[in-house]
């Protein structure tokens, strides 16, 4: 692997209707972390931005049924997911929202310029609204039966029995899931992004990440290539990002869609970060470099936004659909480099659902266990490629059995002889065949994990880091230097030092996984300094760009750069002082299984 690349780690944005539960977290908050430290400690340079989906007809319809505005709402919201992300340990350059007047500037440019290049364009079509209120229906808020499998409780944009697609007019007996009223269908001018019109170059993109995407992401999106549809960018609503056309702009009610200006905000964000370094054409390096690399992450729900829509996006902004154009305002932009999506994670074989109550919110979990503890079981057992299932027999075994039993343990009995025998780390004497084996089965484990981990392969690369930290028990239980104290000396040490250099390693490789326990138990080998820095919430004006709100806001940010994990075997320092560590992961009780079922149970009987 080359050194020095330009990796942007384009995170899907959280919606701003409510906490995040786990489910969420699973699919694009822990994987894109893990790869953004890798990369980091590979020597990259890094950019990982998100932030918060605030617009959009949902935002809005529950903000009215709380009797608040939807900036009240979005403002609750955006710092709740903030404070949750920060407390997940999530390393976010830049984490910041949707309704800044930069990303509203960006948004805007992006469709004058599909606009200019002649990939926008105008269609009458019939739109669902309430009619007590007048406001525009989401597709997703109508229920009815459907037309052509006639299963009941099917939604206005597709039947979760059939999987087809479908239209909320095409619905038998449709109703509205927020006060059951029947709809209107009426007349609305929308514009409409021409997606045929990049079918033959989006199908040479796609086509060209065989054997670099995941397959099952790669096999969905070039399955959509056959039926591309021009799709609504805008809707009836008065809150979101104003249509940038004279004669539209005024029109209070017409906005860009939500999905639409939420895909921009990968390119707002970098670009709201370049502004706060004092470096304003810094975000160029990771959108327009030849170097440049993006990884986009996301739930596999969200993979036609950013495998099909959003490709095509940035393809009509260069000018590169099929009616030509040149590149506007900001010049040519990168497609994406690779779409990092997840499967689903259900919850004891349920479907992680809010409305029903099947949930576990990132807030509530981190109150009862460890960041680290989540973490390890999202990569372990989370839904990399196929759909898995979220137990608390599981989180409790694992956390039981490999983080207390194999990691945890192998770090305490390694530092506490070490400690109490000889207060340092010992110098080490000749090495056996065995000393040796270990310690270069241990350093070519950078190798192997590095190289899972910039394939996006996550679970595999956790799998060999922890082979290593077995191979390490084993050779401690092997090498019995607790029976080598008075026999032995000079070989106890030596042995010691060789436990506490594999310990060392075990811990760079789990950095990426761990590192909230990383940074302990570099402190526990005596390392100073900081080991892997960790995210911090900032709070700042909306300053930037010409539709500027006088708000204050939290973002997410860090100082990333400088810290002393590296990705290598480095040699133990000799002479170190050592004191007596505490333990690394609390041993879960069997009987929480029992009091988090109830608790489920409980808060689904409502």
């Amino acid at each position: 692997m080359s050194s020095k690349r330009h990796i942007l780690t384009a995170v899907a944005w959280p919606y701003a209707n409510g906490p995040r539960h786990i489910g969420h977290v699973s699919g694009f908050g822990v994987p894109s972390d893990v790869f953004s430290r890798f990369q980091r400690m590979s020597g990259n340079h890094v950019l990982m931005v998100s932030g918060t989906d605030e617009h959009g007809t949902p935002v809005q319809v529950l903000a009215d049924q709380e009797g608040v505005s939807a900036r009240e709402l979005a403002d609750r919201y955006n710092r709740i997911i903030v404070e949750d992300l920060v407390a997940l340990g999530l390393s976010y350059d830049l984490f910041t929202r949707t309704t800044t007047g930069n990303h509203y500037d960006l948004s805007q440019e992006l469709f004058n310029g599909l606009y200019e290049n002649g990939y926008i364009f105008t269609h009458t079509t019939k739109g669902a609204v309430s009619p007590s209120t007048g406001r525009t229906l989401p597709d997703r808020y109508i229920e009815g039966t459907c037309p052509i499998c006639g299963s009941g409780g099917a939604r206005g944009d597709q039947c979760d029995t059939c999987g087809n697609q479908l239209d909320p007019i095409d619905l038998i007996d449709p109703v509205s899931k927020v006060n059951g009223e029947t709809p209107d269908f009426v007349d609305t001018e929308h514009f409409m992004l021409d997606l045929p019109a990049f079918t033959g170059v989006l199908g040479e993109y796609l086509r060209s990440k065989a054997g670099d995407w995941r397959p099952n992401v790669l096999k969905f999106a070039l399955n959509l290539l056959d039926d591309l549809q021009p799709r609504a960018i805008s809707r009836d609503l008065d809150w979101g990002v104003p249509i940038p056309l004279e004669g539209w702009s005024e029109q209070a009610n017409k906005r860009l869609y939500v999905w639409f200006d939420a895909v921009i905000g990968y390119l707002s964000a970098a670009v709201e970060w370049a502004a706060r370094t004092g470096d304003v054409d810094a975000w160029r390096q990771w959108w327009q470099g030849d170097d440049a690399e993006s990884y986009y992450f996301m739930g596999k729900d969200n993979i036609v936004f950013h495998a099909e829509i959003w490709p095509a996006m940035l393809m009509g902004y260069n000018g590169a659909g099929d009616r030509g154009g040149s590149p506007s305002a900001l010049g040519a932009l990168n497609l994406p480099t690779e779409v990092v999506s997840s499967e689903f994670l259900t919850m004891e074989g349920r479907k992680f659902s809010s409305s029903r109550r099947v949930v576990i919110y990132v807030r509530d979990f981190l109150e009862r266990y460890s960041a680290d503890a989540l973490r390890y079981y999202i990569i372990a057992a989370g839904p990399e490629t196929q759909d898995t299932d979220f137990t608390w027999a599981e989180f409790v075994r694992r956390n039981n059995d490999e983080l207390v039993a194999a990691w945890g343990n192998l770090v305490n009995r390694s530092i506490s002889m070490a400690a109490k025998n000889l207060g340092e780390i010992p110098e080490a004497g000749e090495l056996t065949d065995d000393d040796r084996r270990v310690l270069a089965d241990s350093a070519a484990a950078f190798a192997t994990v590095g190289a899972h981990l910039d394939g996006c392969k996550f679970k595999a690369g956790l799998q060999e880091a922890m082979r290593t930290v077995a191979d390490a028990n084993k050779y401690i239980s092997d090498q019995a230097p607790w029976a080598l104290k008075k026999t032995d000396p000079a070989r106890m040490a030596t042995v010691l030092h060789v436990a506490l250099q594999l310990v060392s390693d075990a811990n760079t490789l789990l950095t990426p996984f761990l590192p909230e326990s990383a940074n302990k138990v570099y402190a526990m080998l005596g390392g100073t300094g900081v080991w892997t820095g960790m995210p911090r919430i900032d709070e700042g004006l909306d300053t930037i760009g010409g539709e500027a709100q006088p708000t204050s806001y939290p973002v997410i940010t860090g100082d990333y750069a400088g810290n002393a994990a590296v990705w290598a075997s480095v040699p133990i320092r000799p002479g170190t002082p050592l004191s007596a560590p505490t333990p690394l992961f609390a041993k879960l009780d069997p009987s929480i299984v029992d009091e988090e079922l109830a608790r489920l149970e409980e808060a689904a009987a409502g």
